[in-house]
């Protein structure tokens, strides 16, 4: 009995899955300039001092619906904040930020939040253990509390998560707990019908090198979360045969379509 239900389950899921509206990720620029490689070891492994990294967006086209996943840094507010501001960037690809259904955070640092304000309409989806820390009192470090005032003055619409998050309730979209650079660190898994299964990492990892050897940056919120989700990354990565996606590493933009095409 328990096996039928089990089977009709997978069944159910993969039916929902192969019937999902056509999916597309578009990777949008969110900020560009170079960082210092050895902040990222707490082992000392980099000797280097500069190195270029990548600072990006992404939107999912879900049928007729939207989603956001991250949104950089604030145009202006820092050096490597070299972008257009995303509403710009959205107009190019005939998206209107009020049209928005979700806006999905990897995390609360200001190269991931800078640009919330404009989404009025959207349902914020961040990790709980993040959420709470935007909440406390004070805020825990690092986290960027300017960019979420809309949605603490407002009273805008958001669900902290404290597992993973069918996101369209079909499995093309899913929100994946990561924990360790933050304590409520999510990743997201998006199916394409042609490309396949793509794992956009946030800063789980933040470029290639510690992707391969479990490096983790010694202002990580805890060591031994970083390296399992990493591990839980790698495992994905070779059950789907899909393809990772390092957001900050310059080498990755290249696996999905230039702006603004987008990967189907």
């Amino acid at each position: 009995m328990l096996r039928s239900i089990a089977f009709a389950l997978v069944a159910f899921a993969t039916t929902a899955w192969a019937q999902a509206p056509e999916v597309t990720l578009t990777r949008l620029e969110c900020g560009n300039g170079p960082n210092d490689p050895r902040r990222f070891s707490d082992t000392f492994a980099y000797t280097e001092t500069t190195m270029p990294f990548a600072f990006s967006c992404y939107v999912i086209h879900h049928g007729s619906d939207v989603m956001v996943w991250d949104t950089g840094y604030l145009p202006g507010s820092v050096p490597n904040a070299t972008n257009k501001p995303m509403v710009d960037l959205l107009k190019q690809i005939h998206v209107n930020p009020d049209q928005v259904k979700f806006v999905g955070i990897s995390h609360f640092h200001a190269d991931h939040t800078g640009q919330l304000a404009p989404f009025k309409n959207a349902t914020l989806l961040i990790g709980k253990g993040d959420w709470d820390g935007v909440n406390a009192t004070p805020p825990m470090g690092g986290a960027n509390v300017k960019g979420f005032a809309e949605w603490l003055g407002e009273k805008r619409k958001v669900e902290p998560q404290s597992a993973d998050k069918d996101v369209f309730g079909d499995g093309s979209v899913m929100m994946l707990r990561t924990p360790g650079h933050t304590p409520g660190h999510s990743s997201l898994l998006v199916r394409l019908k042609d490309k396949g299964p793509v794992i956009l990492t946030g800063d789980a990892v933040h470029f290639r090198q510690n992707y391969d050897s479990e490096g983790v940056p010694g202002f990580n919120f805890d060591r031994a979360q970083t390296i399992a989700s990493i591990e839980r990354i790698k495992q994905l990565e070779k059950n789907l045969k899909a393809t990772v996606i390092i957001q900050h590493d310059p080498n990755d933009i290249g696996k999905l379509p230039a702006f603004p095409n987008a990967a189907k």
